[in-house]
């Protein structure tokens, strides 16, 4: 008996969390993810970030990229100016959470605008369709129904177009690529093709 529904699940967003994140990483001065381009509109610091704040980024990141698969080990406390968007671990992040605390209410607005140009461009409900054709694709150049996989998608404002790897089961993508939908849709298949 066929499947009614495809066994796979594809998540679409300009999550906050990520944005702010991003905002932090090129204020800041960290490098890491170096395959990550910067963000438009965001100044980078002049000098980059000593390596044990970067260290403390890295941590941040992983647990507001993919929070289920890194898990804080102590408990997370909201970061003052953040509002709910940036949690820390109580323990070993006293550099990053004095670093950041001044540029809390620029990081806010500018993700509150990127996720509000993305729900206003592409965050319509219409994401299905586009993640369907590709993976309707792989199908047929594999000669088999797309294995079940999990994938997770954050429109970003970046420099440059492309799909990056950010995480185990999230990539992240151009929102000037994601809205050009022939080209989303040959950069996405090595991706979808990875997991299905």
């Amino acid at each position: 008996m066929a499947a009614e529904k495809p066994e796979w699940v594809v998540r679409e967003d300009a999550g906050l969390p990520v944005l702010v994140a991003l905002y932090l990483r090129q204020v800041l001065g960290i490098r890491g993810p170096e395959v990550l381009p910067h963000l438009r509109q965001v100044a980078s610091a002049p000098a980059e970030a000593p390596a044990s704040l970067g260290a403390q980024w890295d941590d941040y990141w992983g647990m507001t990229v993919e929070p289920q698969l890194h898990p804080s080990g102590v408990p997370l406390d909201l970061v003052d100016g953040f509002e709910t968007i940036v949690a820390l671990p109580v323990e070993g992040c006293d550099e990053l959470r004095a670093a950041i605390a001044p540029h809390a209410k620029d990081a806010v607005a500018f993700a509150r605008a990127a996720h509000a140009r993305y729900r206003a461009g592409l965050g319509t409900g219409a994401s299905y369709r586009a993640y369907a054709s590709a993976i309707a694709e792989h199908e047929r150049s594999v000669g088999r129904r797309a294995h079940s996989f999990e994938l997770n998608v954050q429109v970003l404002p970046l420099a440059q177009r492309g799909v990056w790897w950010i995480g185990t089961l999230t990539v992240a993508v151009t929102d000037s690529l994601r809205s050009d939908i022939a080209g989303f849709d040959s950069a996405i298949a090595p991706f979808i093709a990875e997991l299905a």
